[in-house]
């Protein structure tokens, strides 16, 4: 068994100390909070609310049509959970530009902190590993991250990063919860503007 000492409010900043450098993609709840604490919500950082699921297909989506572009997703283990099968479908797209940072605190946070699969038997790095996945890194504590950071920089795309944490709350960050300044202010980032 993994021994996990990671805390996940401090995991994003020493990750993306380039942050303005990204675009980014964020799940529900805590990993939307901990972007939006990374970015101080920023146009470059595209929050789902009451999307589950869809951050890794949204993240896809704008790394195939933003090549040139850094994207990364930001997602927890419930809220990728919801949409594996496009694991299989970022593996055959192939977008070198994409990374996906999974946040797993083994719960499920959005729902009420119930027990999630990954604190059992559940192993995201192997079910990336199988989707085809050409990178795949884990880390469970805070002597991992120099290694996670030069990961995401070095290893070809798409990559999966698994960071194990412990079930700590989020960082506590107020996102702008209004979908049209959201897309109209990630728009204009998007295109550089």
């Amino acid at each position: 068994m993994t021994k996990i000492t990671l805390d996940r409010r401090d995991l994003l900043a020493p990750l993306f100390p380039d942050h303005q450098d990204w675009l980014f993609v964020s799940g529900l709840a805590g990993s939307s909070k901990d972007a939006a604490g990374l970015t101080q919500d920023g146009a470059n950082l595209f929050t789902m609310a009451g999307c589950m699921g869809a951050a890794l297909a949204t993240g896809l989506g704008m790394a195939l049509s933003a090549p040139d572009r850094k994207v990364a997703v930001i997602t927890g283990d419930g809220e990728l959970q919801m949409g594996l099968g496009t694991l299989n479908t970022i593996a055959t797209q192939a977008p070198a530009n994409l990374t996906v940072v999974c946040i797993d605190n083994g719960t499920h946070g959005e729902t009420g902190g119930q027990e999630g699969h990954t604190i059992h038997r559940t192993n995201l790095a192997m079910i990336a590993q199988g989707a085809g996945i050409p990178s795949v890194k884990e880390i469970s504590s805070a002597d991992q991250i120099a290694q996670a950071h030069d990961f995401i920089r070095t290893r070809p795309g798409p990559r999966f990063l698994w960071c194990r944490v412990l079930p700590t709350a989020p960082t506590a960050y107020k996102r702008n919860l209004n979908p049209a300044e959201c897309r109209i202010r990630f728009r204009a980032a998007y295109l550089g503007a």
